[in-house]
């Protein structure tokens, strides 16, 4: 993941979806047509954008929580998925204190 993954996302997300020439528009994407392409074609590999086709992508489930700090991008997991596991496991629901 780059700094250029996460503000294509970010943009991505406020704007319901993007497309390649649009993000590279943007005031705070300074890199060419060609490497936000390669990026967004990346973060689709990944799961975190879906391809429409015609350069436009979408963010996935997987994207919007990347951006909330509860997935993993390099592991591709969900952050709490450990906790989860143990909670379905045991019947009940973990609790704090």
């Amino acid at each position: 993941m780059t700094i250029w993954d996460d503000r294509i996302l970010e943009h991505i997300r406020a704007d319901e979806g993007g497309r390649v020439g649009e993000l590279t528009d943007k005031e705070n994407i300074r890199v060419t047509n060609t490497h936000v392409s390669r990026r967004c074609k990346k973060l689709a590999e990944h799961g975190l954008l879906r391809d429409l086709g015609n350069g436009v992508y979408v963010i996935t489930d997987e994207g919007e929580a990347y951006l909330d700090g509860e997935y993993d991008a390099e592991s591709g997991a969900y952050m709490n998925a450990g906790e989860q596991d143990e909670s379905a496991d045991s019947g009940t629901e973990k609790t704090n204190g």
